[in-house]
């Protein structure tokens, strides 16, 4: 029996309160400055005389295995280590205790720019990134063609990739890793920054992957996609394995613990230097609370957002699934002309929800704060409620339909074809 592709044993990873990782890549003048700043930190440190703990662990007795072909999804809220996990599997940085082994040919996709050098042109980090990963270039030429054709920059090949946007840096990069036969491959939440057909290329492209025996594993807080790619899924929660097993049960674990509070959420502590989502509650057609929703008649979300600086293309998505975490249907703050422009400090606004379409069910509400070139904040389950009984449509629709939404649809006059 062959080993697993993947094996991790007490897995740990220990960060210091405001300090960065050690970097060996600094430039001279990076240099000069930290060593004209050291006796500065000498000094506070000395004067400190707290017993505050300044250190917290992003990842703790963490230990599974991932045997061959297997595609797994990795879930768990903002902050939960699913990221550090990636990156020591990735060996961008290593464990604080414990050990991880990976068992074959690797390649990430962690971050916008992850394994590119910007001074080099978009053909010259596609040779470079298949030499890391120990392709021979008669081995690069033969997938070149068709990495080219699917990040569909051809026109910008020849530019360094730090004139690129982010999406097209993602869109070469994805295309890279993807297609330069890993035999493992990791993809974190970066895909989000593509629009939603290259989201939809990925997806089919991973799943490709996957059919071919290939190891995967996901990272992304879109359920659907989870449950559609990974045939076992890990929940990480505060830096240890809450759940692992079956998808879709990964799934209702994840949503039980870290759902919100019913029909309102709060958070805290909020983010002190980024934009984000500060207070989501379920309203009436007033913006006032409502606990338990009507089973006719509108109602909606209620929407707070900090932005400690101005951020002109800011937007807000709000997303409805099924109790399951099924996505049924979203909607973003451009669709009803909601700008940001250079407004700062709490900000709110409210979305109505169609009214009468919902069947008599469990949803979950979730939302995420974005620009066109990052993710601010996304909560992935903040709030839930539950339609007890639904009047039909100007009782047009007979009970019994199948499926988590009604909805009137425009049917044309029946005509005799033939008679």
């Amino acid at each position: 029996m062959s080993k697993p592709a993947i094996t991790i044993e007490n897995l740990g990873k220990q960060y210091k309160v405001g300090l960065r990782e050690r970097m060996y890549n600094r430039t001279f003048g990076e240099a000069i400055v930290d060593s004209l700043r050291a006796p500065f930190r000498r000094l506070r440190h000395l004067s400190e005389k707290t017993d505050r703990q300044d250190t917290f662990w992003a990842l703790k007795d963490v230990s599974f295995e991932v045997q061959r072909g297997e595609v797994v999804g990795i879930i768990g809220r903002n902050g939960a280590g699913k990221s550090t996990l990636l990156k020591i599997l990735s060996r961008v940085t290593d464990p604080t205790t414990g050990r991880a082994i990976v068992r074959g040919r690797t390649s990430s996709l962690l971050e916008v720019g992850t394994g590119f050098h910007p001074e080099l042109t978009g053909r010259e980090n596609i040779y470079l990134n298949g030499a890391i990963l120990g392709m021979k270039k008669v081995e690069i030429d033969r997938r070149f063609d068709e990495i080219v054709a699917f990040a569909e920059v051809e026109k910008f090949l020849d530019m360094p990739v730090k004139h690129y946007s982010s999406g097209m840096y993602v869109r070469l990069a994805f295309a890279v890793s993807a297609h330069l036969d890993p035999e493992i491959l990791m993809v974190d939440e970066v895909l989000a920054v593509g629009d939603a057909e290259f989201q939809r290329k990925c997806l089919g492209k991973m799943k490709e992957v996957a059919g071919g025996g290939r190891t995967v594993l996901f990272v992304s807080h879109n359920m659907g996609a989870i449950g559609r790619l990974c045939g076992a899924a890990i929940v990480l929660q505060e830096g240890r394995v809450y759940f692992w097993g079956d998808t879709f049960e990964a799934i209702k674990q994840y949503s039980r613990p870290l759902s919100g509070s019913g029909t309102s959420w709060t958070r805290n502590p909020p983010f002190p230097d980024k934009p984000h989502l500060r207070h989501m509650y379920l309203c009436d057609e007033s913006g006032r609370h409502v606990d338990n929703p009507a089973s006719s008649g509108r109602y909606g979300i209620a929407i707070e957002v900090a932005v400690p600086a101005p951020k002109k293309n800011l937007l807000i998505s709000v997303g409805v699934h099924s109790g399951s975490l099924y996505p049924l249907f979203s909607t973003e703050s451009v669709d009803g002309g909601v700008a940001f422009g250079d407004m700062t400090g709490i900000c709110r606004t409210r979305v109505m929800l169609p009214d009468s379409i919902f069947m008599p069910k469990e949803f979950v509400v979730g939302a995420s704060l974005r620009d066109w070139s990052e993710r601010y904040d996304s909560q992935m389950d903040v709030l839930r409620f539950s339609v007890l009984e639904v009047p039909s449509l100007a009782n047009q629709v007979p009970k019994g339909r199948i499926g988590d939404l009604q909805l009137l649809c425009q049917w044309q006059k029946l005509e005799l074809m033939e008679g």
